[in-house]
């Protein structure tokens, strides 16, 4: 069809080309969102009487027909369209005629866009938390598994005093639980429905937003409309920050297996599964996804990077800067949604070498232990200290299985409280649950599709 924005003159190949770039391509993820937000303006128009019931049932009808093909990778947007709104009204239009004409009425693309985002990064921020979440419940697994297994704690890379597998393991369990939680924060922020608000300033007719935002599954309306264009690029640089919160964990996750799964180190083996060979060197198994997952970590922090300078130093109202913060949003996330996919299954297969830890447990671990054995009997710490630092060649080997037990102070290696961690993630999950089943049951009385998501990946 027609560009949305069609004039008496036809646009410059070129610039066709500069303007639309790839966002005919990227905009297939965000088909089902526009359909879904489309439906509620609709039902919206139709409340106030711009669109008839039967008018109504037609879009309706059109729009989950649109949302079948996309499912069937059969939506045809094309260039000329510049993107999936033009692609979506122009089905509807060539489908009913008129009536296909009269979806538009009250809402500006940026509004159109805002809204399928929103919708979108609403749903994508709970997903990622889910995942994140089964990720940190694979590791707490693993910490309850492996609880009382000596490990050498490191500082600088050094020996450093006694430390546990399940120490470790679960150091990563509750940072993920931490991002998860604040996902959901995040969460929050991108459950209020910007549609209605137009080009920034509203639309000259009683558009009621509360309804189309409830019909949505949205807890609010985004109040100020102007506020609501000045969000766009925000909103999505502050999800990709916490991708790449996740991200930052995850990379120091993979750095540690890099090492100690290293042969001088023994600790773990990989699954071979996940392991990659070399072209020349066939005894080689190499940990290239972890090495990868080090360097997706910068690609998503770059995501992050890219949308807050492409709108740094914009004025307020829309400005075409806004597309390009598109392409970073889609590939920040699902970056993320795979390097977190890809660490949970790496972790659920990792083997434990008991005796090589034990082993790498030399004597000069227990230094700091010695210390405080001359303090419980009397002596004072800096004393103590100095005359352990002065005789490090008397310091004897410890049982590394009861230097373990020594520690009892809430979150040390004989006291990691891995049940309430257990809690707290299933908390979280469960709270994951209810809001997907929330948006799904919205999704549902919208266009009728069981189990519709609008994340379709």
């Amino acid at each position: 069809m027609a560009k949305l924005w069609q004039k008496n003159y036809t646009l410059d190949d070129l610039m066709q080309h500069f303007t639309v770039r790839t966002d005919y391509i990227l905009d297939q993820e965000l088909v089902i969102s526009d359909a879904l937000a489309s439906c509620a303006h609709a039902r919206g128009l139709e409340r106030i009487g711009i669109l008839k019931k039967e008018e109504l049932e037609k879009l309706e009808a059109g729009l989950k027909e649109i949302v079948s093909l996309r499912l069937d990778n059969n939506f045809e947007i094309t260039e000329a369209d510049e993107d999936c709104h033009t692609a979506i009204e122009g089905y509807l239009t060539k489908r009913f005629g008129d009536v296909g004409k009269k979806i538009h009425t009250g809402r500006s693309r940026n509004d159109q866009v805002q809204t399928a985002l929103r919708v979108y990064m609403r749903e994508v921020s709970i997903r990622l938390a889910k995942e994140t979440i089964t990720f940190a419940s694979e590791l707490i697994d693993f910490a309850k598994k492996y609880e009382g297994v000596p490990m050498p704690g490191r500082t600088h890379m050094q020996i450093a005093m006694p430390s546990s597998v399940g120490l470790w393991a679960a150091s990563f369990a509750e940072e993920l639980m931490d991002e998860a939680k604040l996902l959901l924060n995040v969460n929050e922020l991108l459950d209020q429905s910007p549609l209605g608000s137009a080009a920034s300033y509203g639309a000259p007719i009683p558009l009621d937003r509360e309804f189309t935002a409830s019909q949505m599954g949205f807890s609010k309306v985004q109040n100020n409309v102007l506020y609501s264009n000045n969000s766009r690029g925000k909103f999505e640089a502050i999800l990709l920050d916490q991708c790449n919160y996740i991200a930052l964990t995850i990379s120091k996750l993979s750095q540690d297996l890099i090492l100690f799964t290293l042969p001088e180190f023994g600790y773990f083996s990989l699954p071979v599964e996940l392991t990659t060979g070399s072209s020349i060197m066939p005894q080689k198994k190499n940990p290239d996804g972890l090495e990868l997952a080090r360097s997706r970590s910068a690609l998503i922090d770059s995501c992050a990077v890219r949308v807050k300078n492409s709108i740094r130093s914009l004025p307020s109202g829309y400005n075409r800067d806004f597309q390009d913060t598109k392409e970073p949003l889609l590939e920040g996330v699902k970056e993320t949604w795979s390097l977190v996919s890809i660490m949970a299954r790496m972790v659920s297969g990792l083997k434990v070498h008991e005796e090589n830890l034990v082993k790498a447990c030399v004597p000069e671990l227990y230094a700091t232990d010695k210390v405080f054995d001359k303090v419980m009997k009397g002596g004072t710490f800096r004393d103590s200290y100095k005359n352990v630092g002065l005789n490090l060649e008397e310091v004897e080997r410890d049982d590394p299985y009861e230097a373990l037990k020594k520690r009892t102070s809430t979150g040390t290696s004989g006291a990691l409280g891995l049940e309430n961690d257990r809690s707290e993630c299933d908390k979280i999950a469960k709270i994951c649950e209810e809001k997907l089943e929330h948006y799904s049951s919205a999704y549902y009385s919208l266009l009728g599709l069981e189990a519709l998501q609008a994340v379709n990946w």
